[in-house]
């Protein structure tokens, strides 16, 4: 399967240390990274520099239990593809599947997941990278994100069945872990956690297949484009999956993306004989395309999706792409 080679630091980090009591410039320079990581330029992070940033947080914070902080206060409104995939699922079961698949787009992990007769689930975090060391902190956080995903979905005050970190707290911090999962942290090798049957199979209220059907293609779309024998143009489409919903897919944040200067995109896009206005509008084109033939959605969140300001400028740019209005097309793909 491919990896993602960079990994973005995009779900409001300023906002989320200076709530926990941090100053975001010490922990980027900590971590010797840019002072503007988090000013919206959707820098990535490769698997070295994610991991410093952890360690850099461990320090500035300087308690073990923080991720527990940090976890606490992701909400519903944190728009990420992977984590939204996951909240539209109908239970912890099918979401892990999904998280398991898609991990990787937003972390140096994968998940492994396992079921036993009684159907116990249990979710263990594994590291792409072999490297010494992972921060104990991003491990915490990690289990601690999967039993708040299960309560947010849920809205109930749900307990872990039982939790692994391969270095355990103690003292107050002991106390503060075993009151979040609501069970003692036990010692593993590896960290793990697990749900029993009932809340593994407990109805998710954010259920909502027909968004999972609008990202789940894009989703998976990353994932093959996202290869090192990639072209540049198939990285650019999906780097701009990502960028569309923000209103940011400029040929600039593009380029930084994918850690190259916009003229050197541009020198490679001409080598391939593309270029990023083409580029741009078929990626706008089919997404439209998609979302007119698989969702109700109407045409003012179809242009806010693909970046655009009003319907207005949505409407003529789809006219000047295929000749006929949204509602034109979507009355004869419905058809067919």
């Amino acid at each position: 399967m491919a990896r993602n080679r960079t990994f973005s630091l995009d779900i409001g980090w300023r906002t989320l240390l200076k709530d926990a009591g941090m100053q975001p410039e010490h922990v980027l320079r900590k971590a010797g990274l840019p002072d503007d990581l988090f000013s919206g330029t959707k820098r990535g992070l490769d698997t070295d520099e994610y991991f410093r940033f952890w360690r850099a947080l461990e320090t500035e914070a300087n308690d073990v239990a923080f991720p527990l902080r940090l976890v606490e206060m992701v909400t519903t409104e944190v728009f990420d593809p992977p984590l939204f995939a996951a909240l539209c699922s109908s239970n912890m079961m099918q979401a892990m599947q999904r998280l398991a698949r898609y991990k990787q787009l937003i972390a140096p992990m994968v998940l492994e997941t396992a079921v036993d007769r009684t159907g116990v689930l249990t979710v263990s975090p594994r590291w792409l990278s072999v490297v010494t060391g992972i921060p104990l902190s991003l491990q915490v956080a990690e289990l601690a994100f999967f039993l708040r995903l299960l309560r947010l979905a849920t809205r109930e005050p749900i307990q872990a069945l039982k939790v692994m970190l391969p270095q355990l707290p103690s003292g107050i911090a002991a106390r503060h872990f075993a009151g979040f999962f609501g069970i003692a942290v036990q010692y593993g090798e590896k960290p793990a956690i697990s749900f029993s049957a009932t809340d593994a199979l407990r109805p998710f209220l954010t259920v909502n297949e027909g968004m999972w059907q609008i990202f789940e293609p894009e989703l998976r779309r990353r994932l093959s484009q996202l290869d090192a024998t990639a072209s540049t143009a198939e990285r650019v489409r999906a780097v701009l999956l990502e960028l569309l919903p923000a209103n940011e897919a400029t040929i600039e944040k593009t380029a930084e993306r994918l850690g190259m200067s916009k003229r050197t995109l541009q020198r490679r896009l001409e080598e391939e004989g593309d270029n990023f206005r083409t580029l741009i509008n078929g990626c706008r084109e089919n997404l439209a395309r998609h979302y007119l033939c698989n969702t109700s959605l109407s045409g003012y969140e179809i242009a806010f999706l693909l970046g655009f300001e009003d319907p207005n400028s949505f409407y003529r740019a789809f006219m000047a792409w295929t000749g006929q209005t949204p509602e034109t097309v979507r009355g004869s793909l419905r058809l067919n």
